[in-house]
């Protein structure tokens, strides 16, 4: 199999056609009325990422998720199901909980009412002084339908939402090789941000801005809009697919190191062949996905397996709406996730979740870009468990320098501070995201605001807008 085939759900994501042209009006940018609309008409109504499968292992082990009003408990049961409840005691509306952990029931802090893991009442004080009768076996903590996709928890508040996998369709079946489930979340950071939760939704469906935001990215994946493919499919979702090659218009500086020609050598390709820069980049990328493929095993990718040659080169940047985008590339995948604040429309959270696989064989180490030497990688396990996991292997991320340890982390939260709080991060793409959000704050107030004015290739733009419009106009898309 040598290339993703189109799915049959596909809407051309450059044909500004296929959309209706509503009005992108400035007011959702920092309206408080725009604000309530949103969560009483889109947030309650969508499926929302929680976390991740590994997270609660064993029953009895929980998460909690917020968002906005709303407070949602997320438990492992002991026929090792799960459940999502409101964070809401049923007997006055106590939160029971305020941070992840695992016990083997819920008490409530201020009457104690106990509950068990399925939600029902188990013990109350003074359970013969209710003229009602006990709530033992008759109350419980009202249900959230909670479902998974490769390992990720989702939840929604809705009765009549679809099932999480029509939601996603056709996000699963795209991805089907790609077993999200068995990477490592090896860094989750949350920073709070003084921008609208929109801005990373208008951000990471457009590549327009990347060429000059992160101008480190080219030299690796071509972001050219004329050698991309855009997507759109139902329900809001969309994706890009740009090449794993050096971009032909932005190119090293002649005389530099080029970071191409150590992924295709660390990939045993003799890059001396190559007469010039559109050889390096055309052919380069055609000999890296056969050297790929012949050598993985010996490497240790043996997530490599069920690839195709273009799963094992490209980088797909895939937004599920309304708040999520991954960077999904052949040996992991940045996981980005941002979501308001509960009172200011001008503020928002931003959790970023570099994940990776462990590599096993021969490999030293793990790198998103393929580099796998002595010098870069040191590795102090003596190799993978039972579990399949590296506790402490170091890997390099393609859109950041410096390494990490490869293994599973808790949430890292930051304060932000003009950049000062991420100085770890400062070579990541996201961080220079980051660093547009008060200018952009700033700017959609002003009375010089105007329509946007949308390239083709900006029309994933205008989509998730539309498709916002729908929610607040309960127009649910099917």
């Amino acid at each position: 199999m040598d290339k993703i085939v189109k799915h049959p759900s596909v809407i051309d994501g450059k044909n500004p056609n296929e959309l209706r042209g509503d009005s992108i009006t400035n007011d959702r940018y920092f309206c408080k009325d725009f604000m309530d609309k949103e969560w009483n008409h889109m947030w309650t109504k969508v499926w929302l990422i929680a976390g991740r499968e590994i997270q609660i292992e064993e029953p009895g082990d929980y998460i909690v998720h917020d968002l906005v009003k709303e407070s949602v408990i997320i438990v492992r049961q002991k026929d090792g199901s799960i459940k999502g409840f409101y964070n809401s005691c049923a007997h006055r509306g106590q939160r029971l909980v305020e941070c992840d952990s695992s016990q083997d029931s819920f008490r409530c802090p201020y009457h104690d009412w106990q509950f068990g893991l399925n939600g029902d009442v188990i013990s109350v004080p003074d359970e013969d002084d209710y003229p009602q009768g006990s709530p033992v076996g008759k109350r419980k903590l009202v249900e959230v339908r909670v479902d998974t996709w490769d390992g990720f928890i989702f939840y929604t508040m809705s009765d009549e939402a679809p099932d999480l996998m029509d939601y996603l369709d056709p996000i699963p079946e795209i991805y089907k090789n790609h077993n999200f489930k068995d990477q490592i979340r090896a860094q989750w950071v949350r920073v709070e941000l003084d921008v609208n939760w929109k801005f990373f939704c208008d951000n990471f469906n457009e590549s327009y801005h990347t060429r000059f935001v992160h101008p480190q990215v080219p030299s690796v994946i071509d972001q050219d809009h004329f050698t991309s493919r855009y997507e759109m499919f139902p329900k809001g979702h969309a994706r890009i697919i740009q090449m794993g090659r050096p971009s032909l218009r932005d190119r090293v500086t002649e005389g530099e190191d080029h970071p191409f020609k150590g992924i295709l050598e660390d990939w045993g390709v003799d890059t001396s062949k190559y007469k010039d820069y559109e050889t390096l980049s055309e052919q380069g990328w055609k000999d890296l996905k056969k050297a790929k493929r012949k050598k993985y095993k010996e490497k240790g990718y043996h997530h490599y397996e069920n690839l195709s040659d273009e799963e094992l080169t490209e980088s797909p940047f895939q937004f599920i709406f309304p708040n999520i985008a991954m960077g999904v590339q052949a040996d992991g995948c940045i996981l980005l996730n941002w979501f308001p604040h509960p009172t200011d429309p001008e503020k928002c959270y931003f959790d970023l979740w570099d994940m990776g696989y462990p590599i096993g064989g021969s490999a030293k180490g793990i790198g998103k870009t393929g580099r796998n030497t002595d010098e870069e990688f040191k590795s102090t396990s003596a190799g993978i468990g039972e579990t399949g996991r590296t506790s402490n292997q170091e890997y390099f991320s393609r859109t950041k320098v410096n390494p990490i340890i490869l293994q599973e982390v808790e949430l890292d939260i930051r304060d932000y501070d003009n950049g000062k709080g991420v100085e770890d991060l400062w070579d990541h793409v996201v961080y220079q995201d980051w660093q547009l959000t008060d200018g952009l704050r700033r700017g959609v107030r002003s009375k010089g605001y105007q329509e946007p004015y949308l390239a083709a290739q900006e029309t994933r733009v205008r989509y998730f807008h539309e498709t916002l419009h729908d929610y607040l106009n309960g127009k649910i898309p099917k």
